[in-house]
Protein backbone atom coordinates (compact mmCIF):
# COMPACT_ATOMS: atom_id res chain seq x y z
CA UNK A 1 0.00 0.00 0.00
CA UNK A 2 1.30 3.46 -0.84
CA UNK A 3 0.67 4.56 3.15
CA UNK A 4 2.11 2.16 5.76
CA UNK A 5 0.63 -0.72 6.96
CA UNK A 6 0.53 -0.02 10.25
CA UNK A 7 -0.84 3.32 9.77
CA UNK A 8 -3.95 1.72 8.01
CA UNK A 9 -4.37 -0.81 10.62
CA UNK A 10 -3.87 1.90 13.50
CA UNK A 11 -7.12 4.17 11.93
CA UNK A 12 -9.02 0.66 11.55
CA UNK A 13 -8.70 -0.12 14.53
CA UNK A 14 -9.77 3.36 15.82
CA UNK A 15 -12.57 3.35 13.52
CA UNK A 16 -13.81 -0.25 15.14
CA UNK A 17 -13.67 1.23 18.81
CA UNK A 18 -15.96 4.13 17.66
CA UNK A 19 -18.60 2.13 16.21
CA UNK A 20 -18.22 -0.74 18.77
CA UNK A 21 -17.09 0.98 21.41
CA UNK A 22 -14.36 -2.38 22.26
CA UNK A 23 -11.72 -3.96 20.43
CA UNK A 24 -11.14 -6.78 22.33
CA UNK A 25 -9.93 -9.72 20.59
CA UNK A 26 -9.15 -7.52 17.32
CA UNK A 27 -7.13 -9.27 14.21
CA UNK A 28 -5.62 -8.34 11.13
CA UNK A 29 -5.99 -8.97 7.69
CA UNK A 30 -4.62 -8.41 4.26
CA UNK A 31 -5.20 -9.48 0.55
CA UNK A 32 -4.07 -7.95 -2.37
CA UNK A 33 -4.90 -6.80 -5.65
CA UNK A 34 -3.62 -8.32 -9.10
CA UNK A 35 -2.23 -7.18 -12.26
CA UNK A 36 -2.85 -9.60 -15.39
CA UNK A 37 0.39 -10.06 -17.07
CA UNK A 38 -1.10 -12.20 -19.93
CA UNK A 39 -3.77 -14.21 -20.57
CA UNK A 40 -6.02 -11.83 -21.17
CA UNK A 41 -9.38 -13.55 -20.95
CA UNK A 42 -8.46 -16.99 -21.27
CA UNK A 43 -9.19 -18.58 -17.78
CA UNK A 44 -12.66 -19.03 -18.01
CA UNK A 45 -12.02 -21.17 -21.49
CA UNK A 46 -9.55 -23.12 -18.90
CA UNK A 47 -6.52 -21.91 -20.85
CA UNK A 48 -3.10 -20.64 -19.25
CA UNK A 49 -2.63 -16.70 -17.47
CA UNK A 50 0.48 -15.12 -15.96
CA UNK A 51 -0.51 -13.27 -13.10
CA UNK A 52 0.98 -10.87 -10.29
CA UNK A 53 -0.52 -9.94 -6.64
CA UNK A 54 0.35 -6.37 -6.50
CA UNK A 55 1.21 -4.14 -3.08
CA UNK A 56 -2.49 -2.23 -3.50
CA UNK A 57 -4.25 -4.27 -1.44
CA UNK A 58 -7.58 -4.76 0.84
CA UNK A 59 -7.00 -4.58 4.79
CA UNK A 60 -9.47 -5.64 7.69
CA UNK A 61 -9.69 -5.20 11.36
CA UNK A 62 -12.40 -7.86 12.52
CA UNK A 63 -13.47 -9.71 15.80
CA UNK A 64 -15.75 -12.81 16.14
CA UNK A 65 -19.31 -12.48 16.95
CA UNK A 66 -22.39 -14.69 16.74
CA UNK A 67 -25.02 -14.91 13.59
CA UNK A 68 -24.29 -12.39 11.43
CA UNK A 69 -21.82 -10.82 9.24
CA UNK A 70 -21.41 -6.80 9.50
CA UNK A 71 -18.49 -5.21 7.92
CA UNK A 72 -17.95 -1.46 7.67
CA UNK A 73 -16.67 0.07 4.45
CA UNK A 74 -14.42 3.25 4.14
CA UNK A 75 -16.35 5.59 2.07
CA UNK A 76 -19.27 3.88 2.66
CA UNK A 77 -22.20 5.36 5.78
CA UNK A 78 -23.92 2.38 6.13
CA UNK A 79 -22.72 -1.43 7.00
CA UNK A 80 -22.96 -4.54 4.61
CA UNK A 81 -25.17 -7.09 6.77
CA UNK A 82 -25.63 -10.66 6.08
CA UNK A 83 -27.48 -13.11 8.00
CA UNK A 84 -25.89 -16.28 8.72
CA UNK A 85 -29.23 -18.26 8.46
CA UNK A 86 -30.19 -17.43 4.94
CA UNK A 87 -26.92 -17.97 2.91
CA UNK A 88 -29.05 -18.83 -1.00
CA UNK A 89 -28.32 -16.68 -3.61
CA UNK A 90 -30.78 -13.38 -3.43
CA UNK A 91 -30.76 -11.52 -6.64
CA UNK A 92 -31.86 -8.14 -5.10
CA UNK A 93 -28.02 -8.53 -4.07
CA UNK A 94 -26.96 -9.17 -7.30
CA UNK A 95 -24.05 -6.94 -8.07
CA UNK A 96 -23.76 -5.82 -4.39
CA UNK A 97 -21.06 -6.50 -1.76
CA UNK A 98 -23.57 -8.29 0.10
CA UNK A 99 -23.50 -10.66 -2.47
CA UNK A 100 -20.04 -11.41 -2.34
CA UNK A 101 -20.09 -11.78 1.55
CA UNK A 102 -22.95 -14.34 1.46
CA UNK A 103 -21.42 -16.05 -1.46
CA UNK A 104 -17.99 -16.69 0.43
CA UNK A 105 -19.85 -17.82 3.68
CA UNK A 106 -22.07 -20.59 1.83
CA UNK A 107 -18.92 -21.88 -0.10
CA UNK A 108 -17.44 -22.46 3.13
CA UNK A 109 -20.44 -24.12 4.47
CA UNK A 110 -21.24 -26.08 0.93
CA UNK A 111 -17.48 -27.60 1.76
CA UNK A 112 -18.49 -28.36 5.26
CA UNK A 113 -16.05 -25.91 6.55
CA UNK A 114 -16.79 -23.85 9.67
CA UNK A 115 -18.53 -20.85 9.28
CA UNK A 116 -19.40 -17.80 11.88
CA UNK A 117 -20.24 -14.02 12.34
CA UNK A 118 -17.44 -11.34 12.50
CA UNK A 119 -17.53 -7.71 12.61
CA UNK A 120 -14.97 -5.60 10.34
CA UNK A 121 -13.68 -2.69 9.32
CA UNK A 122 -12.23 -1.87 5.75
CA UNK A 123 -10.28 -0.66 3.93
CA UNK A 124 -8.87 -0.87 0.39
CA UNK A 125 -6.36 0.82 -2.21
CA UNK A 126 -7.04 -1.31 -4.81
CA UNK A 127 -8.32 0.96 -7.61
CA UNK A 128 -11.94 0.10 -8.33
CA UNK A 129 -12.71 -0.52 -11.78
CA UNK A 130 -9.15 -0.31 -12.93
CA UNK A 131 -9.04 -4.00 -13.79
CA UNK A 132 -7.01 -4.68 -10.69
CA UNK A 133 -9.28 -7.08 -9.12
CA UNK A 134 -10.75 -5.17 -6.22
CA UNK A 135 -14.02 -7.98 -6.06
CA UNK A 136 -11.63 -10.51 -5.96
CA UNK A 137 -9.54 -9.03 -2.97
CA UNK A 138 -12.67 -8.29 -1.29
CA UNK A 139 -13.52 -11.97 -1.23
CA UNK A 140 -9.99 -13.45 -0.66
CA UNK A 141 -10.29 -11.20 1.84
CA UNK A 142 -13.46 -12.12 3.66
CA UNK A 143 -12.76 -16.08 3.08
CA UNK A 144 -9.12 -15.41 4.82
CA UNK A 145 -11.21 -14.17 7.88
CA UNK A 146 -13.57 -16.74 8.24
CA UNK A 147 -10.71 -19.02 7.46
CA UNK A 148 -8.45 -17.28 10.30
CA UNK A 149 -11.42 -16.96 13.03
CA UNK A 150 -13.08 -20.66 12.53
CA UNK A 151 -10.96 -22.86 10.78
CA UNK A 152 -7.41 -22.55 11.94
CA UNK A 153 -6.27 -21.70 8.98
CA UNK A 154 -6.06 -24.87 6.89
CA UNK A 155 -8.29 -24.25 4.45
CA UNK A 156 -5.93 -24.22 1.06
CA UNK A 157 -5.19 -21.03 -0.68
CA UNK A 158 -6.64 -22.50 -4.03
CA UNK A 159 -9.89 -23.47 -2.67
CA UNK A 160 -10.25 -19.91 -0.86
CA UNK A 161 -9.57 -19.11 -4.68
CA UNK A 162 -12.68 -20.97 -5.93
CA UNK A 163 -14.56 -20.59 -3.12
CA UNK A 164 -14.15 -16.55 -4.03
CA UNK A 165 -15.08 -17.06 -7.42
CA UNK A 166 -18.02 -18.96 -7.23
CA UNK A 167 -19.09 -16.43 -4.83
CA UNK A 168 -18.70 -13.50 -7.95
CA UNK A 169 -20.29 -15.98 -10.07
CA UNK A 170 -23.52 -17.56 -8.48
CA UNK A 171 -24.38 -14.39 -6.09
CA UNK A 172 -22.68 -11.41 -7.00
CA UNK A 173 -23.85 -12.39 -11.06
CA UNK A 174 -20.73 -11.88 -13.19
CA UNK A 175 -19.17 -14.60 -14.48
CA UNK A 176 -15.65 -14.18 -13.90
CA UNK A 177 -12.55 -17.15 -14.42
CA UNK A 178 -10.67 -18.08 -11.50
CA UNK A 179 -7.04 -15.88 -12.29
CA UNK A 180 -7.87 -12.93 -9.60
CA UNK A 181 -9.03 -15.18 -6.76
CA UNK A 182 -6.01 -17.57 -7.19
CA UNK A 183 -3.43 -14.28 -7.46
CA UNK A 184 -4.89 -12.63 -4.75
CA UNK A 185 -4.67 -15.97 -2.52
CA UNK A 186 -1.20 -17.02 -3.34
CA UNK A 187 0.95 -13.77 -3.83
CA UNK A 188 3.60 -13.11 -5.86
CA UNK A 189 3.76 -13.44 -9.54
CA UNK A 190 2.71 -17.15 -10.82
CA UNK A 191 1.35 -18.91 -14.11
CA UNK A 192 -1.24 -20.90 -13.79
CA UNK A 193 -2.76 -23.95 -16.84
CA UNK A 194 -6.67 -24.52 -16.02
CA UNK A 195 -6.69 -27.62 -18.31
CA UNK A 196 -8.18 -29.11 -15.50
CA UNK A 197 -9.94 -26.52 -13.58
CA UNK A 198 -10.53 -28.48 -10.18
CA UNK A 199 -6.65 -28.79 -10.34
CA UNK A 200 -5.11 -26.02 -11.68
CA UNK A 201 -1.55 -25.90 -12.50
CA UNK A 202 0.42 -23.28 -10.39
CA UNK A 203 3.88 -22.33 -10.74
CA UNK A 204 5.84 -18.93 -9.16
CA UNK A 205 7.78 -17.11 -11.67
CA UNK A 206 10.21 -14.51 -10.89
CA UNK A 207 10.19 -11.34 -12.86
CA UNK A 208 11.88 -7.78 -11.37
CA UNK A 209 10.70 -5.29 -14.47
CA UNK A 210 12.35 -2.41 -12.15
CA UNK A 211 15.49 -4.09 -12.21
CA UNK A 212 15.58 -3.63 -16.03
CA UNK A 213 14.95 -0.30 -16.11
CA UNK A 214 11.41 -0.37 -16.75
CA UNK A 215 7.98 0.53 -14.93
CA UNK A 216 4.72 -1.15 -15.04
CA UNK A 217 2.73 1.91 -15.06
CA UNK A 218 -1.60 1.27 -14.84
CA UNK A 219 -3.33 3.92 -16.15
CA UNK A 220 -6.97 4.10 -15.09
CA UNK A 221 -9.36 5.86 -18.15
CA UNK A 222 -11.87 6.04 -15.40
CA UNK A 223 -14.45 4.53 -17.45
CA UNK A 224 -17.24 3.04 -15.52
CA UNK A 225 -17.83 -0.88 -15.24
CA UNK A 226 -21.65 0.03 -14.48
CA UNK A 227 -24.18 -2.57 -16.92
CA UNK A 228 -21.00 -4.09 -18.51
CA UNK A 229 -21.14 -7.33 -16.85
CA UNK A 230 -23.25 -8.23 -20.46
CA UNK A 231 -20.14 -7.11 -22.51
CA UNK A 232 -18.26 -9.81 -20.54
CA UNK A 233 -20.50 -12.74 -20.53
CA UNK A 234 -20.82 -11.96 -24.58
CA UNK A 235 -17.12 -13.40 -24.11
CA UNK A 236 -17.31 -16.25 -22.21
CA UNK A 237 -20.41 -17.05 -24.26
CA UNK A 238 -19.50 -16.40 -27.63
CA UNK A 239 -15.73 -18.98 -26.99
CA UNK A 240 -17.91 -21.48 -25.53
CA UNK A 241 -20.55 -21.21 -28.69
CA UNK A 242 -17.78 -21.95 -30.82
CA UNK A 243 -16.44 -24.89 -28.53
CA UNK A 244 -19.52 -26.34 -28.54
CA UNK A 245 -19.56 -26.66 -32.69
CA UNK A 246 -16.54 -29.12 -31.96
CA UNK A 247 -18.90 -31.18 -30.00
CA UNK A 248 -16.73 -29.24 -26.15
CA UNK A 249 -17.16 -27.03 -23.42
CA UNK A 250 -14.68 -24.88 -23.95
CA UNK A 251 -12.26 -24.01 -26.15
CA UNK A 252 -8.96 -25.18 -24.02
CA UNK A 253 -10.74 -28.82 -25.21
CA UNK A 254 -10.48 -28.16 -28.76
CA UNK A 255 -7.19 -28.30 -31.32
CA UNK A 256 -6.35 -25.25 -32.83
CA UNK A 257 -5.56 -27.29 -36.20
CA UNK A 258 -9.10 -28.42 -35.47
CA UNK A 259 -10.34 -24.97 -34.95
CA UNK A 260 -8.48 -23.63 -37.94
CA UNK A 261 -9.56 -26.63 -40.46
CA UNK A 262 -13.02 -25.55 -39.54
CA UNK A 263 -13.60 -21.93 -39.60
CA UNK A 264 -15.24 -21.88 -42.92
CA UNK A 265 -18.05 -24.02 -41.87
CA UNK A 266 -18.26 -21.65 -38.58
CA UNK A 267 -19.08 -18.41 -39.84
CA UNK A 268 -23.25 -18.78 -40.69
CA UNK A 269 -23.35 -21.01 -37.34
CA UNK A 270 -21.46 -18.70 -34.91
CA UNK A 271 -20.87 -15.37 -36.74
CA UNK A 272 -17.21 -13.88 -37.19
CA UNK A 273 -17.00 -12.24 -33.72
CA UNK A 274 -17.14 -15.49 -32.54
CA UNK A 275 -14.76 -16.55 -34.63
CA UNK A 276 -12.26 -13.73 -33.82
CA UNK A 277 -12.77 -14.25 -30.27
CA UNK A 278 -11.87 -18.09 -30.43
CA UNK A 279 -9.06 -16.67 -32.61
CA UNK A 280 -7.63 -14.70 -29.72
CA UNK A 281 -8.02 -17.37 -27.20
CA UNK A 282 -6.00 -19.91 -29.06
CA UNK A 283 -2.90 -17.08 -29.87
CA UNK A 284 -3.09 -16.07 -26.33
CA UNK A 285 -3.49 -19.39 -24.86
CA UNK A 286 0.08 -20.17 -26.35
CA UNK A 287 1.43 -16.83 -25.86
CA UNK A 288 1.33 -16.73 -21.97
CA UNK A 289 3.89 -19.97 -22.42
CA UNK A 290 6.11 -17.67 -24.65
CA UNK A 291 5.69 -15.09 -22.35
CA UNK A 292 7.31 -17.37 -19.76
CA UNK A 293 9.82 -18.77 -21.19
CA UNK A 294 11.02 -15.64 -22.08
CA UNK A 295 10.99 -14.32 -18.41
CA UNK A 296 13.05 -17.86 -17.45
CA UNK A 297 15.48 -16.98 -20.55
CA UNK A 298 16.32 -13.43 -19.32
CA UNK A 299 14.76 -12.27 -22.63
CA UNK A 300 13.01 -9.19 -21.86
CA UNK A 301 13.30 -7.71 -25.57
CA UNK A 302 10.72 -10.85 -26.64
CA UNK A 303 8.90 -10.49 -23.53
CA UNK A 304 7.66 -6.85 -24.44
CA UNK A 305 7.07 -7.67 -27.90
CA UNK A 306 4.62 -10.24 -26.97
CA UNK A 307 3.05 -8.19 -24.14
CA UNK A 308 2.64 -5.32 -27.34
CA UNK A 309 1.12 -8.95 -29.48
CA UNK A 310 -1.60 -9.36 -26.53
CA UNK A 311 -2.69 -6.04 -26.87
CA UNK A 312 -3.37 -5.55 -30.74
CA UNK A 313 -5.34 -8.96 -30.43
CA UNK A 314 -7.32 -8.02 -27.66
CA UNK A 315 -7.85 -5.05 -29.28
CA UNK A 316 -8.63 -6.24 -32.91
CA UNK A 317 -9.67 -9.81 -32.08
CA UNK A 318 -10.99 -10.00 -28.67
CA UNK A 319 -12.82 -6.83 -28.86
CA UNK A 320 -12.84 -6.01 -25.44
CA UNK A 321 -11.44 -2.40 -25.68
CA UNK A 322 -14.65 -0.28 -25.75
CA UNK A 323 -18.12 -0.91 -24.85
CA UNK A 324 -20.38 -2.65 -27.81
CA UNK A 325 -22.34 0.54 -29.90
CA UNK A 326 -19.30 3.37 -28.11
CA UNK A 327 -18.64 6.08 -29.94
CA UNK A 328 -17.96 8.86 -27.67
CA UNK A 329 -16.60 7.42 -25.02
CA UNK A 330 -13.40 5.37 -25.92
CA UNK A 331 -10.80 5.95 -23.38
CA UNK A 332 -9.11 2.68 -23.66
CA UNK A 333 -8.29 2.83 -27.10
CA UNK A 334 -7.02 6.43 -26.71
CA UNK A 335 -5.11 5.25 -23.38
CA UNK A 336 -3.47 3.16 -25.65
CA UNK A 337 -2.89 5.75 -28.65
CA UNK A 338 -1.36 8.50 -26.19
CA UNK A 339 0.86 5.74 -25.00
CA UNK A 340 2.19 4.34 -28.40
CA UNK A 341 2.81 8.12 -29.44
CA UNK A 342 5.38 8.53 -26.02
CA UNK A 343 6.53 5.24 -25.97
CA UNK A 344 7.93 5.75 -30.02
CA UNK A 345 8.30 2.21 -30.76
CA UNK A 346 9.97 1.70 -27.23
CA UNK A 347 7.88 -0.84 -24.28
CA UNK A 348 4.82 -2.24 -24.60
CA UNK A 349 1.00 -1.07 -23.49
CA UNK A 350 -2.35 -3.48 -23.42
CA UNK A 351 -5.74 -3.18 -22.19
CA UNK A 352 -5.83 -4.64 -18.81
CA UNK A 353 -8.09 -7.27 -16.90
CA UNK A 354 -11.67 -7.81 -18.32
CA UNK A 355 -11.49 -4.48 -20.53
CA UNK A 356 -14.63 -2.45 -22.16
CA UNK A 357 -13.45 0.26 -19.76
CA UNK A 358 -11.42 1.04 -16.57
CA UNK A 359 -7.26 0.25 -17.20
CA UNK A 360 -4.73 0.23 -19.54
CA UNK A 361 -1.12 -1.42 -18.93
CA UNK A 362 1.83 -0.20 -19.89
CA UNK A 363 5.50 -0.81 -19.68
CA UNK A 364 7.95 2.96 -19.46
CA UNK A 365 11.28 3.42 -19.09
CA UNK A 366 11.75 4.26 -15.79
CA UNK A 367 13.79 7.14 -16.66
CA UNK A 368 10.32 8.71 -18.25
CA UNK A 369 7.94 7.10 -15.91
CA UNK A 370 7.32 10.34 -14.48
CA UNK A 371 6.94 12.49 -17.67
CA UNK A 372 4.54 9.35 -19.04
CA UNK A 373 2.49 10.26 -16.05
CA UNK A 374 2.76 13.48 -16.68
CA UNK A 375 1.13 12.92 -19.65
CA UNK A 376 -1.85 10.36 -19.15
CA UNK A 377 -2.71 12.96 -16.39
CA UNK A 378 -3.08 15.78 -18.42
CA UNK A 379 -5.71 13.93 -20.09
CA UNK A 380 -7.23 10.95 -17.67
CA UNK A 381 -7.19 13.57 -14.59
CA UNK A 382 -4.81 13.49 -11.52
CA UNK A 383 -3.86 10.33 -9.78
CA UNK A 384 -4.75 8.01 -12.85
CA UNK A 385 -1.01 6.76 -13.09
CA UNK A 386 -0.22 3.94 -10.74
CA UNK A 387 3.13 2.29 -11.04
CA UNK A 388 3.28 -1.01 -9.72
CA UNK A 389 5.38 -3.92 -7.60
CA UNK A 390 4.73 -7.24 -6.64
CA UNK A 391 3.57 -8.38 -3.34
CA UNK A 392 5.47 -11.43 -2.62
CA UNK A 393 3.52 -12.54 0.32
CA UNK A 394 0.39 -14.30 -0.01
CA UNK A 395 -3.37 -13.07 1.87
CA UNK A 396 -3.83 -13.89 4.92
CA UNK A 397 -3.54 -12.85 9.34
CA UNK A 398 -1.01 -10.30 9.90
CA UNK A 399 0.95 -9.87 13.64
CA UNK A 400 1.66 -6.44 13.82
Amino acid sequence: MNESRKAVFARLETRFHEIYGNSHGLRFFTAPGRTELGGNHTDHNNGRVLAAAIDLEAAAVAQACEGVIELHSAGWEQPFVVQLDDLGPNPAETGRTEALLRGVAAGFLKRDHRIGGFRACVESSVLQGSGLSSSAAFEILAGTILNSLYNDGQIDPVQLAVIGQEAENIHFGKPCGLMDQISSSLGGIVTIDFLHPSLPQIRQVKLDWEAKGWALCIVDTKGSHADLTPDYASIRGEMNLVAQCFGQIVLREVSPDQFWAGIAGLRNRVGDRALLRAIHFFEENQRVEDLVNAIEADDFDTYLALVNASGHSSAEFLQNVAPQGAVKDQAIPLGLALTRKFLKGKGACRVHGGGFAGAIQAYVPLKASREYAKTMEAVFGPGSVHNLTVRPEHAGETFL
